[in-house]
């Protein structure tokens, strides 16, 4: 019997960590793959207050070490399914707790062409607001059409020398604010009816070929590519236990909360407004205080009894 369970070892999971384990708590930490989460992959960051330039590795590697000198349980294993009763069965085993916290994030929407994963933190990324900087006066393509890629193309039009924006229909799904603010910018480009076909470089990403609707081709030289398609979080299997929205992200109640006592929610995996990792890493402490603070609530009202 464990205090609380994390399911995943990212910012948010790991950071949950640490505040219940400096509070004496026994934590189990469960993460199907390795720890970190998406921001492992950062080549850089930039925009974590107090830290003026950080590896997404180094980052999580500290906080990692960090929850692991404090004496925190992890075990590499899937989680299959939670009950009720904060059972947790994984591929290999069967846990309990007092609490649950669900940290498991969300993985980015990709490509899937060749090379996408070679370029990963090599000309490719996920994220303009982490990465955006590093492109100075120079060349870069966003590939989307919601919100999430126009609000990257208006973040990285001030930043580069030009911004190609490349889409597979004729219309974008974003919102019109975004929209007009975008077609005043001077140095955007606009693809399309098209999609990206591949990716070309050595060790750095160089250029991108476009097609369009004929299967035309032509290929650009770009110094960065931010894929904006969209997120895929992994909440189906604790549907029992929680409500989700149409993407499958968790529903809290104030943030942290779910609709079963007792199980707690933190970071990406979350519906909330924006998914960087000053908010995940926020969520964490959240949920790990508030679950520390019922559980010794719920300990007292059964003495009392």
């Amino acid at each position: 019997m464990y205090d609380i369970i994390i399911v995943g070892a990212g910012p948010a999971g790991l950071t949950s960590a640490l505040y219940a384990l400096r509070a004496n708590k026994k934590v189990l930490i469960l993460e199907a793959n390795t720890y970190g989460g998406q921001i492992i992959n950062a080549s850089q960051i930039e925009n974590y207050p107090a830290i003026e330039k950080i590896s997404g590795y180094d980052f999580a590697t500290n906080l990692y070490n960090q929850v692991q000198k404090l004496g925190v349980e992890i075990k590499y294993e899937t989680v299959l399914h939670i009950e009720k009763d904060k059972t947790v069965q994984t591929n290999k085993g069967k846990y309990q707790a007092h609490a649950i916290i669900l940290a498991t994030g969300a993985k980015n929407r990709k490509l899937n062409i060749k090379n996408e994963e070679k370029f990963v933190g090599k000309g490719l990324s996920y994220c303009a607001t982490c990465d955006g900087n590093f492109y100075k006066n120079k060349i870069v393509a966003v590939n989307g059409g919601g919100n999430a890629a126009i609000e990257d193309a208006l973040y990285l039009s001030d930043i580069a020398k030009n911004v190609y924006v490349i889409h597979r229909r004729d219309t974008f799904r974003a919102e019109e604010m975004y929209l007009q603010k975008l077609k005043k910018k001077k140095n955007v480009t606009y693809f399309l009816n098209s999609t990206i076909s591949s990716l070309e470089g050595e060790e750095q990403l160089k250029q991108i070929t476009i097609k369009d609707q004929n299967n035309q081709e032509q290929t650009r030289k770009v110094d960065g590519l931010f894929i904006a398609i969209g997120q895929e979080p992994n909440n189906q299997i604790f549907a029992n236990i929680i409500d989700l929205d149409e993407k499958g992200y968790v529903k809290s109640i104030d943030g942290v909360h779910t609709k079963t006592p007792g199980i707690y929610v933190a970071g990406d995996t979350r519906v909330k407004e924006l998914r960087q990792l000053t908010t995940a890493v926020a969520d964490g402490s959240i949920a790990a205080t508030l679950a520390i603070k019922e559980m010794q609530q719920n300990r007292k009202e059964k003495m009392a009894k």
